[in-house]
């Protein structure tokens, strides 16, 4: 049987129950190890079920990369819609970021994953989210907010310390000894972290590198010393 949208509210809620699910099922076992009956375990729905809404394991892939790229867009854009400058917005946004990323660390196993599993779905994933990037620092330099920087290489770049940032604090967590405690390590250590949040003082750092990479007065001294 060929899948297909769902006609009705109570479809909605299924195929709802088995992207949430493949969201749990990938980020654990990864996608050679996950199965559609896992998927239809963890969702508690049948596994005939399946069927109705996606004709593959791929295709629920892609699906849930889709599905995460629109939430954590949603929640970036929803973050810095109040705000009144660049560096605001890219404070908020950064922030919502993260916050994504803690409650759904599978925005980084899946997205990585899609590199070998599912490259078209890769791509889409970084061009939607860097189109609106684009506009925003587009719209800043026109408004003097920020220089001249080119809006592309810039947005790749935000989007690449994100991406680091977030992964050195919030998604590697915390690192366990053999008694179950909490271990700190240098900051240097990618598997020191003992947090599941970026800690305030690194946040603020960023912010200051991100101020200083789109600040207008710092390109100015540079164009007319």
């Amino acid at each position: 049987m060929s899948a297909g949208l769902p006609r009705t509210a109570r479809g909605e809620e299924t195929k709802r129950k088995l992207i949430e699910a493949a969201e749990q099922v990938f980020s654990r076992f990864g996608y050679a190890d996950a199965s559609i009956s896992r998927i239809t375990d963890a969702a508690g729905i049948g596994q005939g079920t399946f069927y109705l809404y996606f004709d593959s394991k791929l295709q629920i892939f892609n699906e849930l990369v889709e599905d995460l790229n629109h939430r954590v867009r949603l929640a970036m854009s929803a973050a810095s819609a109040a705000t009144e400058n660049r560096i605001d917005s890219e404070r908020a946004g950064f922030r919502a970021f993260f916050q994504f990323t803690a409650d759904h660390p599978a925005l980084y196993r899946v997205i990585r994953e899609a590199e070998f599993v599912s490259p078209g779905a890769l791509r889409l994933h970084y061009t939607r989210i860097v189109e609106g990037y684009i506009a925003g620092l587009r719209a800043a330099g026109a408004a003097g907010e920020i220089s001249d920087i080119d809006p592309t290489v810039a947005a790749w770049a935000l989007m690449g310390i994100g991406e680091m940032i977030g992964m050195r604090w919030v998604l590697w967590g915390d690192q366990v000894s053999g008694d179950d405690e909490a271990v700190e390590g240098s900051g240097a250590d990618p598997f020191a972290s003992g947090t599941r949040a970026v800690p305030e003082h690194v946040f603020e750092q960023m912010m200051r590198f991100i101020e200083g990479a789109l600040g207008a007065t710092r390109h100015a001294e540079v164009r007319n010393p």
